[in-house]
């Protein structure tokens, strides 16, 4: 039931938002150098890789650097960048993905495979469902990159407190799965993303 759910949303969501999906990349494309989607390789169900999609955000080839994004001046992030993201604007394209079965609306965010290497066996269970768009852990993680700005080595606390917290409450959903929570989380995320 929860895929039906997913395939009709993300379909909807894509017809219904595709004139604003025209705007928001035109006006990345003509305010940065580079593409207006960006694409990485995550980790979904069952380990399988497959190829996350947004709208690009940050400057051309910064994930050189970094794989985790701090504070909320950035440097790598463009102007539009900050205003797309703090909307989790630059999400809307993981519709693509719903739609083809990589993800779900609901369920765990995907990680790069460098962070899912160094999950434990226990941890390991957010990979027995589809990724989501959105779960209790982007909800309660919605000031992230301001958290690990304020670290002294952010990815030392992604890895050791964050991912940690985060794979617990991904294990909330996973362990409850209805289609009661999944409408509850994506009214949840509403909610928290318009306050």
């Amino acid at each position: 039931m929860i895929r039906f759910f997913d395939i009709l949303f993300s379909f909807l969501g894509l017809v219904i938002l595709s004139p604003l999906f025209v705007i928001i990349w035109l006006i990345i494309v003509l305010t940065s150098k580079g593409g207006g989607f960006y694409k990485q390789i995550r980790v979904g169900k069952d380990g399988a890789d497959f190829s996350l999609y947004k709208f690009r955000s940050m400057r051309k080839d910064a994930d050189k650097g970094s794989l985790i994004t701090v504070g909320g001046r950035d440097p790598r992030i463009t102007k539009i960048g900050y205003f797309i993201r703090k909307f989790k604007i630059d999400e809307l394209p993981q519709l693509f993905n719903v739609l083809k079965g990589d993800m779900s609306l609901v369920g765990p965010r995907p990680e790069v495979r460098k962070y899912v290497d160094l999950y434990t066996d226990e941890q390991e269970k957010v990979l027995s469902v589809r990724p989501g768009i959105t779960d209790y852990a982007s909800i309660e993680y919605v000031d992230e990159n301001e958290i690990l700005g304020k670290a002294e080595n952010p990815d030392e606390v992604y890895i050791n407190q964050i991912m940690p917290d985060k794979i617990k409450l991904n294990m909330k959903y996973i362990e409850n799965q209805s289609v009661k929570e999944y409408f509850k989380i994506i009214f949840l995320t509403v909610f928290k993303i318009f306050r």
